[in-house]
């Protein structure tokens, strides 16, 4: 079978981000399967007027008889622009504005960004039947195999929609394909057959097929896709390189630790330089690294040190990184390493100043351990910028915890400098698969068999969590901040909130009363 193999892995459209999936699956293949012929096709490098002419064109060039389709993105909930409008704000004027111009304004754009969503949703789906039915024309037998971030989490809901006889792919698409290409049973993956089998109960929970991982051999990547020299074209692209999969962490809201599974997964220090290497010899400076969190935790913290002290070793002197890092698994070398490799960007995802709060959310970190680590990034010369995020209105939210995250806020802010640090405003997507969906189940907010990729407005106001009482209270906040600031949206949401509410006492954000029997989000 393996012989007669055509593939070609097609990245449905979505922002120009580095298509690191693909790149990683057809690498792998590769490697085992040294004589089967790939291809890389990435809509995300193609006007939209030219999707399906541009899909039917490659696939009658290159005839493939296994269709590999990957599907980032899918919902929609967050404070940036999009899909012809920026959905919060969209949202939040509808539901709060009291100007009924403002709220028609706010329907106008919602029902803009709505539909522009289930355009983008039907027209994914009709690319992935077109692109079957195309492939067929050649190789009645070709198959399908659907993956990405957006099926891994809506993988229940699409069953319906994708073809007979698709592979559904959830999580990690290596053995699944591997085992697809040897003729072995690829049933205990992480996956279903459209039409065959119905999804296992909880199969997004399953742990993941471990996987040693080896540096991407790019100098194939580049003969297997045509649009590989379109992200590097401009030096401000940060291309994706992978040190490890997986979270161990039980974040409420958060899908992560459910698609990536909780047993973490480091890429040899060795390999990650080798691929870094690659890519440097190709002209690119900026590297993010993909992983869930950089140091998920302290006992990966040697992991991260080896890495960085091996890219010094490397001779790369003159690049720069950025990562999604726990703040709280730092010490003196490794912010020495970090300021001495180019780390120029990372967000803290700390999601509230509040202690008793990021306790309430399972986060498993300690806030005062943050800001001295942070406090020691500093002395160590980092002096680039840092995202933190926030998301107001979490379980048991009140004005005393808003104080807390203010004053933790202005802390971050005497450590980096007011222009240094960004707070990025979220409200929580509420996830399928996630200890918040559950909550929302066992609180009446939510009945199980809700559709989570809806969003008309009696679904998308649940999902788009912002309970009363205070979400009218966040809602005319962030009113009034696009209002008055728009391109500053997070500092401006920081100053009313600070002009209305006051401070707290450090101390008391850094600091978490012991909790009572009344632990409403451990129940979920």
């Amino acid at each position: 079978m393996t012989t007669a193999q055509r593939i070609l892995y097609c990245r449905l459209p979505c922002n120009p981000i580095f298509p690191i999936g693909v790149v990683y699956l057809s690498d792998h293949v590769h490697k085992l399967f040294p004589d089967i012929e790939q291809k890389i096709f990435d809509l995300g490098a193609v006007p939209p007027l030219d999707f399906k002419k541009a899909l039917d064109n490659c696939i009658d060039e290159f005839k493939p008889t296994l269709l590999v389709f990957s599907w980032r993105d899918i919902q929609i909930y967050a404070p940036v622009g999009g899909r012809g409008g920026n959905p919060l704000q969209n949202a939040f004027e509808f539901y709060y504005a009291h100007n009924p111009l403002i709220r028609l304004r706010g329907a106008l754009g919602g029902l803009k960004v709505t539909t522009a969503y289930y355009s983008e949703l039907w027209r994914n789906l009709g690319l992935i039947r077109r692109g079957l039915t195309r492939a067929k024309k050649y190789h009645p037998e070709a198959r399908l195999v659907v993956g990405g971030g957006a099926v891994s989490v809506f993988y229940e809901q699409l069953k319906t929609q994708l073809p007979s006889g698709t592979i559904v792919s959830v999580g990690e698409g290596e053995t699944l394909l591997e085992k697809f290409l040897r003729d072995q049973d690829f049933s205990n993956e992480r996956c279903y057959v459209v039409g065959e089998n119905e999804p296992r109960n909880r199969l997004i929970h399953e742990a993941p097929t471990p996987l040693e991982k080896t540096a991407c051999n790019y100098d194939y990547i580049e003969t297997i896709w045509p649009e590989f020299s379109y992200y590097f074209q401009e030096n401000d692209f940060y291309i994706g390189v992978q040190t490890k999969r997986g979270c161990p962490h039980n974040c409420c809201y958060c899908v992560y630790t459910v698609v990536e599974g909780k047993q973490v997964r480091i890429n040899p220090a060795d390999e990650v330089v080798k691929e870094m290497q690659q890519l440097y010899d190709r002209g690119i400076r900026n590297f993010w690294f993909t992983d869930a969190q950089f140091i998920p935790a302290r006992l990966y913290m040697k992991d991260a040190e080896e890495l960085l002290e091996k890219i010094l070793e490397s001779g790369m002197t003159d690049v720069h990184w950025a990562a999604y890092i726990r703040a709280d698994n730092l010490n003196p070398k490794l912010c020495d390493l970090m300021a001495k490799t180019g780390m120029n960007y990372f967000e803290i995802g700390i999601t509230s100043g509040s202690q008793e709060l990021v306790r309430k959310m399972r986060m498993g970190y300690n806030l005062r351990t943050v800001l001295q680590n942070c406090r020691d990034l500093k002395a160590a010369g980092f002096n680039d910028l840092v995202s933190v995020n926030y998301s107001f209105n979490v379980i048991d939210e009140t004005f005393d915890t808003i104080r807390q995250t203010i004053t933790y806020h202005r802390e971050l802010e005497k450590i980096f400098g007011v222009d240094k640090v960004e707070p990025a405003i979220f409200f929580i997507g509420l996830q399928p698969h996630t200890h918040l969906e559950q909550y929302a189940f066992e609180h009446n907010i939510l009945k199980p068999g809700y559709n989570p990729m809806s969003i008309m407005p009696w679904t998308a106001k649940k999902l788009l969590w912002n309970p009363e009482p205070l979400g009218s209270f966040f809602g005319e906040v962030c009113l009034q901040a696009w209002q008055q600031n728009p391109n500053d949206f997070g500092r401006e949401v920081m100053k009313i909130l600070e002009q209305r509410l006051g401070k707290a006492d450090l101390e008391d954000a850094l600091s978490a009363p012991i909790e009572d029997k009344k632990k409403q989000l451990a129940l979920a």
